[in-house]
């Protein structure tokens, strides 16, 4: 995988910082997914159970963090849905009636969805910004949920931090965020860390002690934590 793909993204992403390159990294890996791309892997890799779950499009369904069972949005909120993807047009939002606003680090994820949001519902979709979570092109208190799963995993805590404090900027008093951690404890993880890694985006694999030192340091509230197969979902308060 050569580095001229990520450093054009860098600079497409946001001015040059210290996460440029992992953030490219992690943006070039999904753009392959969405654009259907074939990911060439070891045989090894291709053996394990877990890659054929994925090649299967059985993974995703045994992996995804449900955030609306601890946070749904509810009617007219504001929610801002970090590291989106096309969830969009996933996930009932026409049901929940709440404001969608995204911020994606894949170009090719934020052009599917702005093309055909609005065509699904003009009044609740607002469009998605091309940017990484630590740098929000949103107000101050201008959301009452922030949402961010399938992501974390793949930068290190440090950077987490500064998530934190960007999206606690954002939220209004008393909005929550509802986000997941890979739980590096759960029998899949290690396996799930090595195809990812392989598919281009390398994995960090933290304690959960560690995680949730992150949390307080940026002066947020654990209010739930609900356990999955791969990762754990969060919600906190400011």
């Amino acid at each position: 995988m050569s580095k001229k793909p990520f450093s054009n993204l860098a600079s497409n992403i946001h001015n040059s910082d210290k996460w440029d390159e992992r953030i490219a990294q992690v943006a070039y890996r999904f753009n392959q997914q969405y654009e259907g791309n074939t990911f060439e892997l070891p045989a090894e890799v291709q053996e394990m159970p877990i890659y054929q779950e994925w090649i299967a499009g059985i993974l995703t369904g045994r992996i995804v963090s449900p955030f609306w069972e601890i946070a749904q949005p509810q009617k007219n909120q504001n929610c801002l849905d970090l590291g989106c993807g096309v969830s969009f047009l996933i996930y009932p939002w026409r049901d929940w009636q709440a404001f969608f606003y995204g911020q994606e680090v894949s170009n090719m994820a934020r052009d599917t969805l702005n093309s055909r949001g609005s065509q699904l519902n003009s009044k609740l979709f607002k469009g998605v910004e091309l940017g990484p979570a630590h740098h929000l092109n949103y107000s101050i208190d201008q959301f009452d949920l922030a949402i961010a799963t399938g992501f974390s995993c793949y930068y290190p805590l440090e950077y987490w931090g500064a998530v934190l404090l960007e999206v606690k900027r954002v939220l209004k008093s008393g909005g929550q965020f509802v986000f997941d951690i890979l739980n590096a404890e759960q029998p899949l993880a290690e396996d799930w860390a090595v195809l990812e890694t392989y598919l281009g985006a390398e994995v960090f694999l933290e304690p959960i002690k560690e995680w949730e030192k992150t949390i307080k340091t940026a002066g947020a509230k654990i209010v739930r934590r609900q356990s999955g197969e791969l990762f754990d979902l969060y919600k906190v308060q400011f």
